[in-house]
Formats: C-alpha cells, sequence, structure tokens
C-alpha cells in the first residue's frame, strides 16, 4: 500500500514540493501545510483517521500521538525532513536529500530483543555516616535501604533501614543482582537493653543487593562505572550529585526492560583453541567488562553490556553482532540512503553517522545556525560504535563520496579510531573523517568547509556477511587494484611461512578456527585461502618452529577466495611396501640423527621408514616382539584330569 506524506513547511521557513517528492518516492505526498501542529491541526486528525500516513515533523511528535491517542489510532511514524534537510543556507535543491531521508523512513525495522529485570528496591549505600546516613533517611519510605559504614563507625540508634561496618571486598553484578562480598563484617544486634551492639566480625560475608549507592568518593567499583545499570555514584562533598544520585535511586524500583544489545554464535569465535589465545579483540575493547572468556569462545552478560557496539565492528569472524538494530539493517539503510539520492538526480551525496548528541547538534544548527548541506545525509544511530570500518566501505561503495562520523561525549575513542583507520586504508584518507567539533557552528563550519573525494563510478550494493560486504566494496573501489596495504590489527590479511623453519607438522592446521588453513590429505602440503583468515594468530601463538607470522592486507584478487600451497615437501615411500607417508626430509632427517643412537641399532633403524602399518608388522616379528607375551598354557582335557587322580 503507497504511503502518505503529511509534510509542513513551518510557517514557509523551508520548501518543499509535494509533487515532486511524490515522483522521486513513489508515496503520497499532499501539499504542504503551514501550522500542522496548531491551526491546521484538522488535517492531522483527517491523515491519522485514514493511515498509512507519514508525519514529516519530530519536533511536534508528541502533539500528533496524543491527538492519535484521542482518535483511537495508532500512533504516526515521524519523519524529520525540516531539521535535516529544510532549515539550511545552502542554496542547492534539497529534493534528492528529502527524497533518501523518505527511502530510509519507509524501510521496516527489526523490533528490539529486550529482558526484564526485575529491582525489588533493596539498595545498598556505600560511605561515612555523615554523608550515607541522612540518605538512608531520605529512601528509607521508598526502598529497603542497607547501610555499610567504616570499621569503628558509630552506629545510628535506628532500625528503620540496616546498619552493617566492614570493608567491600568486591563488587559485581548490574541492576536486581549486585552481589557484594564484605571483609571484618559486624551486623546490628538487635537485643539487649542500652546502645545497640555489634557481631563479632567475619570475612567474606555476601549481600545481595538491587542497587548500589555508591557515596565514598573513592575509585569506582566498576570499569565505565556510568554505564552500569544500577550503580550510582556521587562525589560526597557535591550536594547537588549525592541528592539527585539518591532521587534516581529511588526510582528504581519495579520491571524494566533491558536491550538486548548483541548477538552470539560461539562456534564462530576465534577466541582460542587447545589452550592457546587467538583472536582478543572484543575483550580489549569491551568498556564494561561484559566480555568475558569462555572456553574457546567467549560470552556476553547482557546484564552488563551498555551496547556501545565496539565488539561487532572489532569482531573478525562475526560471531559477536550488533542486534539493536541488526548489523544487516544499518547496511540496508545506508544503501537505501545512497540509492534513492541518486535515483532522484543527485550527485556525490556525503553520509554523516551520528548518534543521539548529533542529532541534537543539527537541530540546534539548523534552527539557529546554517543547518547542514543540501549533499550531506544524516544517519542517526543508537551507538556510533557500531558503525565500523564495514559499514564505513559500505557506503563509499554504494555511491557516497565521503562518510563523517559524530560521535557523542563519553565515545570508545580506541575503539572507533581504530575502525577508522581501517576504514581510511580501505577507502582512502580523505574520503573518511571523525569529527568532534565543540558546538553546532563548527560543525556546520567543517562540514560546509569539506572537499569530499569523487565517489565511485560504479556503485555496488552488496549482500552477504561484513567481510564478504567489505571485499566486494573495495574492488569497486580500487579497480585494478590487487593488494591493499593495511595497519596493524587489521582482521584481513596472509599467512607467511619460513618455508627453512615449516616441518609441515600442520599443528597450525588443527587449530585454524576459520578453515583459512588447510592440508592435502594426499601429499605433505600446507594450503591457504586468504578470504578465510581472521589474523586472529593462533597459528604462529601453536608453530614450535615459529615458522608462521601474520601480514595485514586486503588481496582483491580472485586468488584470495581460493586455496594456495603455502609450504609442500616430497613424502617418503615405505622401504618395504612403498606407501607415501611422511615428510621425506622430516624422515631423512630423524633417520640422521639417530643413526648412532644405541636404542635404534640394527632393524629398528629401518623401522622409523616405514608406514604404520609396515612398521607394526616389522615388531610383530621381530625377536624382542613389543606385543609378544607369554606361551599360552596348553588346555587342560580330561586325560590330565584322571592322570592327576592316578598319581593320588
Amino acid at each position: 500500500m503507497v504511503k502518505t506524506l503529511i509534510t509542513c513547511d513551518c510557517l514557509g521557513t523551508q520548501t518543499i514540493d509535494a509533487e515532486a517528492l511524490s515522483e522521486a518516492t513513489g508515496c503520497e505526498v499532499r501539499p504542504a501545510c503551514s501550522a500542522l501542529c496548531t491551526t491546521q491541526i484538522d488535517r492531522a486528525a483527517e491523515a491519522l483517521t485514514q493511515g498509512d500516513t507519514i508525519f514529516c515533523c519530530t519536533q511536534e511528535g508528541a502533539v500528533f500521538e496524543s491527538l492519535a491517542e484521542e482518535l483511537g489510532v495508532a500512533a504516526p511514524p515521524l519523519l524529520d525532513l525540516r531539521d535535516r534537510a529544510g532549515w539550511s543556507d545552502d542554496p542547492a535543491p534539497k529534493l534528492a536529500k528529502m527524497s533518501a531521508l523518505t527511502a530510509e523512513a519507509l524501510l521496516t525495522a527489526a523490533p528490539e530483543k529486550t529482558m526484564d529485570v526485575v529491582s525489588d528496591g533493596l539498595c545498598l549505600i556505600l560511605g561515612a555516616p555523615e554523608v550515607a546516613l541522612p540518605a538512608a533517611e531520605a529512601l528509607k519510605d521508598h526502598l529497603g535501604v542497607t547501610v555499610l559504614l567504616p570499621e569503628g563507625a558509630e552506629i545510628p540508634d535506628t532500625r528503620a533501614y540496616d546498619v552493617l561496618t566492614g570493608q567491600l571486598r568486591r563488587a559485581k553484578g548490574a541492576l536486581g543482582q549486585f552481589e557484594v562480598v564484605i571483609d571484618a563484617l559486624r551486623m546490628v544486634n538487635p537485643a539487649g537493653r542500652g546502645p545497640l551492639t555489634l557481631t563479632e566480625p567475619r570475612d567474606g560475608g555476601v549481600s545481595e543487593c538491587d542497587i548500589l549507592l555508591d557515596l565514598r568518593g573513592a575509585t569506582p567499583l566498576f570499569p565505565a562505572h556510568e554505564k552500569r545499570e544500577g550503580y550510582l555514584r556521587a562525589d560526597p562533598g557535591h550536594a547537588a550529585a549525592v541528592s539527585a544520585a539518591v532521587l534516581a535511586a529511588s526510582h528504581l524500583t519495579g520491571t524494566f526492560e533491558k536491550v538486548l544489545h548483541v548477538r552470539m554464535e560461539p562456534l564462530l569465535c576465534a577466541h582460542s583453541r587447545a589452550e592457546q589465545t587467538g583472536c582478543t579483540r572484543c575483550l580489549d575493547l569491551c568498556p564494561t567488562g561484559a566480555i568475558t572468556p569462555a572456553g574457546e569462545h567467549v560470552i556476553v552478560d547482557p546484564m552488563i553490556c551498555a551496547g556501545c557496539g565496539a565488539c561487532s565492528a572489532a569482531c573478525p569472524s562475526g560471531a559477536i553482532t550488533y542486534d539493536a538494530p541488526p548489523v544487516d539493517e544499518i547496511m540496508r539503510r545506508v544503501q537505501t540512503l545512497a540509492q534513492a539520492y541518486l535515483k532522484a538526480g543527485g550527485t556525490a551525496p556525503r553520509l554523516l553517522a551520528h548518534d543521539a548528541h548529533g542529532s541534537e547538534m543539527i537541530r540546534l544548527a539548523a534552527r539557529h545556525g546554517a543547518g547542514l548541506p543540501a549533499d550531506l545525509i544524516p544517519l542517526e544511530l543508537p551507538k556510533l560504535g557500531a558503525f565500523g570500518h564495514a559499514q564505513i566501505v559500505t557506503a563509499l561503495g554504494a555511491g557516497f563520496a565521503s562518510v563523517s562520523l559524530l560521535p557523542g561525549p563519553g565515545f570508545e575513542r580506541d575503539a572507533v579510531e581504530a575502525q577508522v583507520a581501517l576504514a581510511r586504508a580501505i577507502g582512502g584518507d580523505t574520503a573518511v573523517h571523525l569529527l568532534e567539533p565543540a558546538d553546532p557552528d563548527a560543525m556546520t563550519d567543517v562540514l560546509y568547509g569539506e572537499e569530499a573525494p569523487a565517489p565511485v563510478a560504479q556503485p555496488v550494493r552488496p549482500m552477504g556477511t561484513q567481510r564478504q560486504i567489505t571485499r566486494l566494496a573495495a574492488r569497486a573501489l580500487h579497480p585494478g587494484t590487487e593488494v591493499l596495504n593495511l595497519p596493524t590489527g587489521a582482521p584481513y590479511g596472509a599467512v607467511l611461512v619460513d618455508q627453512d623453519a615449516c616441518t609441515l607438522c600442520l599443528s597450525c592446521v588443527s587449530l585454524c578456527p576459520s578453515g583459512a588453513l588447510g592440508d592435502n590429505p594426499d601429499r605433505p602440503e600446507l594450503r591457504f585461502q586468504e578470504d578465510a583468515c581472521l589474523q586472529c594468530g593462533l597459528c604462529a601463538n601453536i608453530c614450535p618452529e615459529d615458522a608462521i607470522a601474520l601480514e595485514p592486507r586486503l588481496d582483491l584478487t580472485q586468488a584470495a577466495l581460493s586455496q594456495r600451497v603455502l609450504k609442500e615437501e616430497e613424502p617418503f615411500p615405505c622401504i618395504e611396501c612403498g606407501t607415501l607417508f611422511g615428510v621425506k626430509s622430516t624422515i631423512e632427517r630423524i633417520t640422521e640423527k639417530l643413526s648412532s643412537h644405541a636404542m635404534f641399532a640394527g632393524d629398528k633403524l629401518r623401522m622409523i621408514q616405514m608406514c604404520d602399518d609396515c612398521r607394526v608388522n616389522a615388531q610383530f616379528h621381530a625377536e624382542d616382539n613389543p606385543f609378544a607375551g607369554k606361551d599360552r598354557p596348553r588346555p587342560r582335557t580330561t586325560d590330565d584330569y584322571l592322570s592327576k587322580r592316578r598319581d593320588h
């Protein structure tokens, strides 16, 4: 069914060509209103009752949602054409940009996957008495409060909340499932007359709670503590911060939805094999510590994961992929934006990937500044860390002349910069930018002043895994180029083998998690398929001869898709039956080294040059046969028994 776009020129402050926009998008675009949210609200009501409409205004989304509730219909989808396209000092036509934004809005988004988190309101307050006890007094009517005071602190004469003394050893968990371990733990003994007394101290006391209110002013209990849900920390010397933390804690009761940010495929993980560590990219990047090793793969604690997306962008195998929204949905949005812009007559678009902070910068720039250039298409994402090198290269291959990333405050700098560096190596230094403007005006100055390179001549929109899409987009960006050199740590590359050191033991083959390294069952060979190599380093770590090295690069030729021989030798023919087995140079070297050894005198040395079957046969017929035992006893017969009976 054809969608209907309800547009508004916002009191004539932007120009919308409804007829041209309808022709470019295939939607029904009605003549633009001028004050849809106020004097022309009746048009909004009429459109809502007809259904299948998109309101091109996000500023007054609450008004339209309230109107839909009054009419008993579903709230309409919202599309921001004004701040992202209409309000701009760029005199160039905005039709192509509006068409691209509309095409993106028409895509079906996957629903978020969530899990329920239950908090019963059990709160543990940490801190000195002068700040922790007033916080407990403020929260005792709203939460189940326990206060942990330092050893030797004076105990208040109250049973309105629980009081403990001791030293916190460690804490783990998140909202609804915190667990703390306390040493020198002493609890209030409520019995007896006079001042409250404490129990005898004991170490290793375990306590569980739903909320942790940390007012110690010491080192945070968790890495990236601001992203740990349920953990509230404030400077005890800053009264306003303490009050804000107390207020926030009072609201953390009930059932909450926790978004499941990433999806795991453990069988694809290249973390380790046979107790040898390989890829640790996600472990090195995770700011919250949500990712931990679990044997040969890693696991993600969904309660701790803050959804920054760095693990998904860095994972070479696809074992961890972002799922809020899914990676393939992000790819589809990028390709749709480019395709719709070019189809509407635009040329050389630029892409600006940003998060919620970037949306606010764009809104302020549109209302109070120059707005965005007409050829710059914004793409809002929940977390910018998930927009890695694969997505950037995909955008360049789809027809964008350049890609700029606008992260918000507190972004994971190391992770984003690593992905930008890799994208520049593949897509070009001048085509990828990381922006960190101080204000909206500085942002627009950079965007208007950018001189983007020419876009790809023949845009491509490949499908498949991130690795496959990256490779195909890179081939479109670099026609005629065979190999691209990549920075250290890149997930693409070759395996280099020292021909003199390699003994073809094939330990590397048995551990390779992606099947990039293989053998030949008929001949002593080490084979390699570069397209499958994750550069995890397991082969180099396990090699007993240190004969393997890694070379980060991206081979764009068809040779990368097929196996090639890295090392081969002549097989050795069995001296008894002629069957080929083992490596000739290895057998000859072992024979030479053991020729003077006393234990291999005579025919025993020849056994090294035999295949398995002949070696067993030779050992069986040898005088010192290791399989030989004592002679079997003769079976006893009736005559034996009768003879024994006669003897007695």
